[in-house]
């Protein structure tokens, strides 16, 4: 969140020339605060939107393992958790942020180390060669990341403008990660999703923009 970053700086709540500070530090205070979690609640509803669209891709291509499975759930606590951290400040709950934070951090990137191995199973072909190692090569880094920051927030060990650092570079790599999504997306013609009635004998389709209504023998479409 670099606006409540600079916003924090500006009002002097965090002082950088003692430490960098946390995500979290700087948005612990009002106004930033409020920013803070409006931010992380908007990208915990585009991540979990994300998240069921590439499922259903993986799903499409044949790809219906438990992988994918594991996959989607873990994509859901992971965006659970980082509208926890968002909307419970470390200052008031320090518990529930920090719980917050281990779900959207490590079990998000349990996610993408699935979805490394997903590549190699359903990615097309022309995308494989440059985007399975970049891939896990970001997770890589993103588990360096997560170890270096986890050690400074849990050992008082003098390096935790290191481990703030580490978090911020995180967040920016996982940014990437979900930007690499958009090589895959791009293989998507449309998506349709069918609702079923059984009581009224009714299916509607969304397909490419319009609903198209069945009721026995006559049907509309509502655009």
């Amino acid at each position: 969140n670099v606006l409540g970053f600079g916003i924090a700086v500006s009002n002097e709540t965090v002082n950088i020339t003692a430490r960098f500070p946390y995500i979290s530090e700087c948005g612990t205070y009002d106004p930033q605060s409020c920013i803070f979690s409006q931010v992380c609640n908007i990208c915990a509803v585009l991540i979990l939107w994300v998240v069921v669209i590439r499922f259903q891709q993986v799903r499409d291509y044949g790809q219906n393992s438990k992988v994918n499975i594991a996959s989607i759930v873990l994509g859901f606590i992971s965006s659970l958790g980082i509208s926890i951290l968002g909307s419970f400040r470390q200052s008031v709950l320090f518990g529930i942020h920090v719980f917050g934070a281990f779900l959207a951090f490590f079990v998000g990137l349990a996610y993408f180390w699935l979805q490394v191995w997903l590549t190699y199973k359903v990615q097309p072909s022309k995308g494989r060669r440059w985007m399975g190692p970049l891939r896990a090569a970001l997770c890589s880094i993103c588990t360096i990341l997560v170890i270096t920051m986890a050690i400074g927030l849990l050992f008082d060990t003098g390096y935790r403008s290191m481990a703030s650092i580490s978090e911020w570079a995180l967040v920016m790599c996982f940014f990437v990660l979900f930007g690499l999504f958009a090589s895959e997306f791009r293989h998507i013609d449309h998506h349709q999703l069918t609702v079923q009635n059984q009581g009224l004998s009714k299916t509607q389709s969304i397909n490419s923009g319009g609903i198209i209504m069945y009721s026995g023998t006559a049907n509309r479409t509502v655009m």
